[in-house]
């Protein structure tokens, strides 16, 4: 089949229908964002007090930690997803998630609550290590000096070694974060109305995948970017590195517009 055919072939009124906000797709992409920022923000406190544990004096907490970092490091995302949805219930004898909540602003379904609480504890684990990383990239020196002036371990921790730690952390933050936003798609299996599930409802009403699936990568891609034309502002605010401030948005995110230092 020719170019001139395949374009021909393509349905812009399909496109434009599955790319418009205004319809189903609207509702869907905002469930996308919620349950992205929601499933980070929690991964990320979680990912705190589990990285604090496996730096603790007690065996039985770096144990504990290091038990979680494995097991929800090591099993896929979609068996940890099915297992809250489904199994978490009969495992524990009562029902963890009703079949909707009301936040007043909002009505959230249970399938999208289990998908928030899989993604968090998966995304806490992988987030433990990126954190557990920045702590230890600042020097012993800048502990010991808080402790000399008088503060407590947990006052050192908050004002002076995660300070420090951010710049470390946040590129590694942001970069689990795109990640997340693509993962949410693994919710569409449990029933929870987002893009890829748009984008399989629609496919089955019309039977046009090309146009389908295209607005939906688009609608990825669009998240995605926004997201990283964010972290470059954050990287630059804490000032990550030379590369923050010397290389443009366009450099950083399409590789284009500066020179780009070699690793050999």
């Amino acid at each position: 089949m020719t170019l001139p055919t395949l374009v021909a072939a393509f349905d812009t009124g399909t496109f434009w229908e599955a790319l418009s906000p205004e319809t189903a797709m609207g509702r869907a992409l905002w469930a996308t964002v919620y349950i992205s920022v929601s499933a980070q923000v929690i991964g990320t406190i979680i990912g705190l007090f589990a990285a604090l544990g496996a730096m603790s004096r007690f065996v039985a907490l770096r144990a504990l930690s290091g038990v979680y970092v494995w097991f929800f490091r090591g099993t896929p995302v979609i068996v940890q997803v099915f297992f809250w949805y489904l199994g978490a219930s009969i495992l524990f004898g009562f029902d963890l998630f009703p079949r909707e909540i009301d936040l007043g602003f909002m009505t959230m379904s249970g399938a999208a609550l289990a998908g928030i609480t899989a993604l968090s504890i998966n995304e806490g684990a992988y987030m433990s290590e990126i954190i557990r990383a920045g702590i230890m990239s600042v020097p012993p020196g800048q502990t010991e000096a808080a402790l000399s002036v008088g503060m407590t371990r947990g006052t050192a921790m908050r004002r002076v070694v995660l300070p420090q730690a951010a710049r470390i952390i946040v590129p590694g933050l942001g970069n689990e974060f795109n990640n997340m936003l693509k993962t949410s798609s693994l919710l569409t299996f449990i029933g929870v109305y987002e893009l890829f599930q748009d984008a399989q409802v629609r496919y089955s009403s019309n039977y046009q995948p090309v146009e389908v699936y295209f607005a939906v990568a688009l609608w990825y891609l669009l998240l995605t970017t926004i997201w990283q034309l964010i972290q470059i502002q954050i990287e630059r605010h804490l000032g990550r590195s030379d590369r923050a401030e010397s290389e443009s948005w366009a450099t950083r995110i399409f590789g284009v517009g500066g020179p780009r230092r070699s690793w050999a």
